[in-house]
């Protein structure tokens, strides 16, 4: 697991050290850096994926950052770096960026630190080995068909997470007798646990994933039960909207092997509130479960759905980090509110999902 991320003049951080542990939600208004955090991460595991870590790939499957002036901050007064620290390494990782002979590249610049840059520990700790999985705000919605791969499993879900579907047909999740994640169910089939958090975000919902001899993709299906018990559909999934096939990659990531490094941004897309609390507790479960998750949001109710899951002892204080960001020009800044055994946190910073009591007061107070 990381447990710090360190960046200095990257993009619009002078200087961020940034405290993780399992479950981290990065909050705060657009532009303010949540996103550059996650670009931080995947820039590495693009770079060491194509074996040019002495230049970085600033452009490939994971994210597009174009040259290296759009990646160092502007005004930057010191040279640029990354840095993490593991519970798997006594040894931070430390590089040191410049942009080299002109604009266009992204520079490593040899330190001292080599040893760990090149050590066969670190090379087997996410994001550099292991499994990183990117599930991006711009991902696929409903289609007639999704790709399949026969050979595609673990390691990326796509740039648009256009291969989870592949995922649960080739390589479904194996979760372990207690992992909460089971909620419950027995036979710990894959699809019947996802079609269970399918449901917790629209009840009666069901998906039906196959893959049609006579074609190399995958088709994708729902069916509703009514009150009454009676299924309708199937129904293809261009006609049913945008919510489940938008969030069924994210479910399918947060029931990922204990090990695995998740980044999610805007799990919340096209949801309604109540499936967005689900999807915040089991995000938490995940996390208690073993795998480390990163979550760009901008929904309260997300994080509520977090905070229900500590009240309720899904997952301990000590496994969950709230960040809120904010920015003065072109520096970003960073508070951690904590939280207690009953889910409160100990501050609310301006700004900090707060526009609903903002509103409730400017409803209520005497029309001029």
């Amino acid at each position: 697991m990381l447990t710090k991320i360190g960046l200095t003049e990257f993009k619009c951080f002078e200087h961020l050290d940034l405290e993780c542990s399992r479950l981290n939600l990065l909050c705060g208004l657009n532009g303010t850096g949540k996103s550059t955090v996650l670009q931080a991460l995947l820039l590495l595991r693009q770079s060491i994926s194509s074996d040019t870590l002495y230049k970085l790939q600033l452009s490939g499957e994971f994210v597009p950052l174009g040259i290296a002036s759009d990646v160092l901050r502007a005004g930057a007064r010191q040279l640029g770096s990354i840095a993490l620290s593991s519970d798997k390494s006594e040894h931070d990782w430390h590089i040191e960026l410049d942009s080299g002979f002109g604009d266009d590249d992204l520079m490593v610049i040899p330190t001292e630190s080599d040893d760990a840059f090149n050590s066969d520990e670190w090379r087997s700790i996410p994001p550099f080995g292991g499994v990183t999985i990117y599930i991006g705000a711009e991902r696929v919605g409903p289609r007639m068909t999704y790709p399949w791969s026969g050979t595609r499993t673990g390691n990326g879900y796509g740039s648009a997470a256009e291969y989870a579907w592949n995922e649960l047909e080739n390589s479904p999740p194996f979760l372990r007798q207690d992992d909460s994640r089971r909620a419950g169910i027995e036979t710990g089939n894959a699809r019947e646990i996802v079609n269970y958090w399918l449901q917790q975000v629209s009840p009666g919902a069901k998906m039906e994933v196959w893959k049609p001899d006579d074609i190399e993709s995958l088709v994708s299906q729902f069916c509703f039960t009514g009150p009454d018990g009676t299924e309708h559909g199937p129904y293809r999934a261009t006609n049913v909207g945008f919510g489940l096939s938008y969030t069924f990659p994210v479910i399918i990531a947060l029931l990922s092997r204990p090990g695995t490094l998740c980044l999610i941004e805007n799990p919340e897309a096209h949801l309604h509130p109540r499936g967005q609390t689900k999807l915040g507790e089991l995000a938490a479960r995940a996390a208690s479960a073993g795998v480390q998750i990163f979550v760009e949001t901008h929904s309260d109710h997300f994080m509520d759905g977090v905070r229900i899951a500590v009240r309720d002892g899904l997952i301990t204080t000590k496994d969950v980090t709230f960040n809120y960001f904010q920015r003065e020009g072109n520096t970003a800044t960073v508070t951690c509110p904590e939280i207690d055994e009953d889910g409160r946190l100990s501050d609310w910073p301006e700004g900090f999902f707060d526009q609903n009591a903002l509103n409730l007061a400017q409803l209520l107070a005497p029309k001029s």
